[in-house]
């Protein structure tokens, strides 16, 4: 249930998101979680989610609060878990440290959560509240609580456009549209993103690295885990074109290469041996079904997906419905007619037919303007 709340209680969910912010590019697959433990008005042990595998929040708070921990309060920004799975039960955790009174900013929509922590502090006699700066919580894990909720990542798609919406000229060359300041904030989006999904058309194009070249220090700030997780690169390629010597393939982490039924096996083979995975999917028209595309990656627990292609996979996602969030770098220069579109969208014939979207945020980014845009539901 949720509960009134006072200025004490927002100070500490407030340094609790902080906390959780510090796990925004090493929890994958995980939620940001962060954990403030409190003892008359004084902090007297605070934790964050490192990466998957090792200690959630609650457990590296008690692990810093010790015996101070015995009647003290907790603030957590996601409902403590209360199954075993990589790790014990936080909600246990909490019960035996002696907590008294917990306030989770939010409920956990994992099935095998969802309010089974907040009611196992209740039965323990805890006062268990939620709702606390809920979204702020919500905020920091936009993937993990659609793949929870609805069974599909979070999807952004970048471009990056000149003054009159040009992405590359007539012959392909686009490298580079915007400056470093613009290319270095892509970096931190691929870094916080599960997979990075590209076409075929760029892979032939521009043979991209598709990885995060940010050191680990750049990312996470001094004194924070010195650990750099590279994204899943996804190339969508119905026909098996891609060049077992593309560069990507000679980077560290995996690259998945998703393909038609009717590709050839010749192909396929090359593409293993080079070190990829390689996955037949159903087809619309010869494309890639994005929808089950979608589908695919939630199963295999990928959360925040960036779709960094041209303008004919930018577009096919805007008309499927499947981007969550649009980024789009501004650079100050035009490229004239003859260069090409910022997104290829079919069947806009009339002004009521046009692609609706709001503007989220826009700033200056280096030299260049960064715009971010949602679906405009409402129209």
């Amino acid at each position: 249930m949720s509960g009134s709340f006072g200025a004490e209680d927002y100070r500490f969910m407030a340094r609790a998101l902080r906390l959780a912010e510090r796990g925004l590019y090493t929890t994958d697959p995980n939620p940001r979680v962060g954990c403030v433990l409190v003892d008359a008005g004084r902090i007297v042990g605070e934790g964050w989610h490192r990466k998957t595998g090792e200690p959630h929040a609650e457990r590296n708070a008690l692990a810093a609060a010790g015996e101070k921990a015995r009647g003290a309060a907790a603030y957590v920004t996601l409902e403590p878990c209360a199954h075993h799975g990589l790790t014990p039960p936080c909600a246990e955790a909490l019960i035996q440290a002696g907590i008294t009174r917990l306030v989770a900013a939010m409920t956990d929509p994992n099935p095998l959560v969802a309010g089974r922590g907040m009611a196992r502090m209740r039965a323990a006699g805890v006062d268990a509240q939620v709702g606390l700066l809920q979204r702020d919580a919500e905020a920091l894990n936009p993937g993990f609580l659609k793949r929870m909720r609805v069974g599909r990542p979070y999807v952004r798609t970048k471009l990056a456009m000149s003054l009159d919406g040009r992405t590359a000229m007539a012959s392909g060359e686009s490298q580079w549209i915007t400056g470093e300041a613009a290319r270095r904030d892509v970096q931190r989006l691929r870094a916080r993103s599960s997979a990075v999904v590209t076409g075929i058309g760029t892979i032939l194009a521009d043979d991209p690295s598709m990885n995060v070249r940010l050191a680990a220090a750049e990312l996470h700030g001094v004194g924070q885990p010195d650990y750099l997780r590279q994204p899943l690169r996804v190339i969508l390629d119905s026909e098996l074109r891609t060049p077992p010597t593309a560069r990507l393939l000679r980077l560290p982490g995996d690259t998945l290469v998703v393909c038609g039924e009717g590709a050839s096996g010749a192909c396929e083979q090359a593409l293993r041996a080079a070190g990829a995975e390689v996955v037949r999917r159903p087809q619309d028209d010869g494309r890639v079904q994005l929808a089950d595309l979608m589908q695919l990656l939630a199963a295999r627990a990928v959360n925040e997906v960036l779709i960094e292609a041209g303008p004919t996979l930018a577009g096919h996602a805007l008309q499927a419905g499947l981007v969550d969030e649009l980024i789009v770098y501004m650079a100050p220069h035009l490229m004239g007619q003859a260069a090409r579109g910022l997104a290829a969208l079919s069947g806009i014939e009339q002004m009521a037919d046009r692609l609706q979207l709001a503007f989220d945020d826009v700033r200056r980014v280096g030299s260049d303007v960064r715009i971010r845009l949602r679906p405009n539901l409402e129209n």
